[in-house]
């Protein structure tokens, strides 16, 4: 994966799952709740861990196959009634999440979050762990008709944020968020700590690949000489 010179960033927009926090204990437990109700066949974590970023309609029928759209409005409601239980204290956002958000603060860089995931579970979690001053606007599923990797969420974003695509960077760590940031003209960042490969991101061109989000800002104090990560911490 290359990397290239772009202009400093007046803005970072980020997913959230694998990305910013890990709630795939979470998303494994509701997927597989909602299976059982349903009288479908369980399916594994591994399998479950490869959807996680997708929209439910898609992890419905990723996971039980295309015949059972018809039932999504069902599996989406049993998700989200036990999300509503377990999400929130089964997710932990990534430890060098809270530094990396107050060296962007720090360095005028404003910070956003673009999911699939509702926005008022994020906002519970960041405001759970006292990020929630750090974060200028949180992008949800119920923001959007069409979700990633449709830009929809991208667009809003920067409508939110008053900028240009060409000011921002989108980091995600799935295919769907690299197309979403190519069809919105956002230069995109991989992080490498979901279950995408690094060599799988490579037909949208991400500017650079990390290994997880906490590199983020050392790569940005190399590319526009920002103030040092230990001096903000």
């Amino acid at each position: 994966m290359t990397q290239r010179q772009r202009p400093r960033p007046q803005a970072i927009i980020f997913d959230f799952d694998y990305t910013l926090a890990d709630s795939s204990v979470g998303i494994i437990d509701c997927i597989q709740t909602a299976q059982t109700a349903m009288g479908l066949s369980l399916s594994t974590a591994e399998q479950i861990r490869r959807t996680i970023g997708l929209s439910v309609p898609e992890i419905l029928t990723t996971l039980s196959g295309k015949e059972h759209s018809p039932r999504v409005d069902e599996f989406r409601q049993r998700f989200q009634a036990r999300a509503d239980q377990v999400m929130a204290e089964n997710t932990a956002i990534y430890d060098g999440v809270p530094s990396m958000l107050r060296f962007l603060a720090c360095n005028g860089i404003r910070s956003a979050i673009a999911s699939t995931k509702f926005r008022y579970r994020i906002e519970q979690i960041l405001q759970r762990e006292g990020l929630s001053d750090l974060v200028h606007t949180v992008i949800g599923a119920e923001d959007v008709v069409q979700h990633k990797p449709d830009p929809a969420c991208l667009l809003k974003a920067l409508e939110r944020l008053t900028v240009n695509a060409r000011d921002v960077l989108y980091v995600g760590d799935s295919l769907p968020d690299a197309e979403a940031a190519m069809r919105a003209s956002i230069d995109f960042v991989a992080v490498l700590s979901g279950t995408t490969r690094s060599d799988e991101f490579a037909p949208f061109g991400p500017v650079t690949g990390l290994d997880d989000v906490s590199a983020l800002s050392g790569w940005l104090t190399t590319m526009h000489d920002l103030g040092s990560q230990q001096d903000h911490d």
